[in-house]
């Protein structure tokens, strides 16, 4: 049985950034740097963020994804390694299935061709062939750094094709 992921609406991130200037200014509304890939059938989508810090591991992304994601945004802090994928095509479609509204990954994916065919949207730094190792380090809902910008559980992550935006509460333009 396949299960729709919940989409949240998303406004345009240009749109966002035009109609709060002021919370960009003071930071309360962060773009993240323009180095991640689009990924997935969704390519705008947005959702409270939930947090995960791992490295070259993903045992703890398999668990997180495999709980209701109620339309969050899993963001994983892969210590932008370049060595592994994270996420795959089969935790892809545990992600779809389980109603995630997305993944961000600072680090790789692999099985592009199945990731694609999921109904979420995944931004990653680029993609790997090889698998993560298995061994349940991490941590979860704890601050974490995504190229150059911390990120805390429980903010807002607005997803589309001009970019990325991170903001401490939900937003409407």
């Amino acid at each position: 049985m396949i299960v729709v992921a919940l989409q949240m609406a998303c406004s345009p991130t240009a749109d966002i950034c035009d109609a709060n200037h002021n919370l960009l200014t003071k930071g309360d509304v962060r773009v993240l740097q323009p180095i991640f890939r689009i990924y997935g059938q969704c390519s705008a989508f947005s959702g409270p963020i939930v947090t995960l810090k791992v490295f070259e591991d993903n045992v703890l992304v398999r668990d997180m994804l495999e709980s209701p994601g109620d339309g969050r945004v899993l963001v994983i802090d892969g210590g932008a390694s370049m060595r592994c994928a994270l996420v795959g095509g089969n935790l892809g479609q545990l992600a779809n299935n389980m109603g995630w509204a997305g993944i961000l990954v600072s680090g790789c994916v692999r099985d592009v061709d199945e990731i694609n065919s999921c109904y979420i949207g995944v931004r990653a730094l680029g993609s790997h062939p090889q698998k993560s190792s298995k061994k349940g380090l991490g941590e979860r809902h704890v601050p974490v750094n995504v190229g150059g910008t911390i990120i805390h559980d429980g903010e807002w992550l607005y997803a589309d094709t001009d970019g990325i935006l991170i903001s401490k509460l939900e937003l409407s333009v």
